[in-house]
């Protein structure tokens, strides 16, 4: 949006926006670390032998703590695929105003 007073453009009127927001998304790396962790010990918890369930009073604490993980790191992708993206609105009356 050119400017009428001193004739230069904008910079963010100019730019396309990017998907780099949506890339560096912090629930992302959450809901994959979760994941990744979760079918980890998943896999673990499911090849547990019967000695080692003596040792832990007959609790498979791998394997109910890798299906939890994995639902909270689909909990966290569902939250990134299904919510809109935050956009900050551009403000034009500011720059108007804050000119004298």
């Amino acid at each position: 949006m050119a400017d009428p007073v001193s004739g230069s453009t904008s910079a963010s009127a100019d730019t396309p926006k990017s998907a780099a927001s949506k890339l560096f998304d912090i629930r992302v790396l959450i809901g994959g670390l979760f994941t990744v962790y979760g079918v980890m010990l998943t896999v673990a918890g499911l090849f547990t032998s019967a000695a080692d369930l003596r040792k832990a009073s007959g609790i498979n604490i791998n394997l109910i703590l890798g299906v939890g993980m994995l639902v909270l790191g689909g909990f966290f992708l569902l939250w990134v695929r299904l919510s809109p993206q935050l956009h900050v609105p551009p403000d034009d009356q500011s720059d108007e105003t804050e000119r004298p």
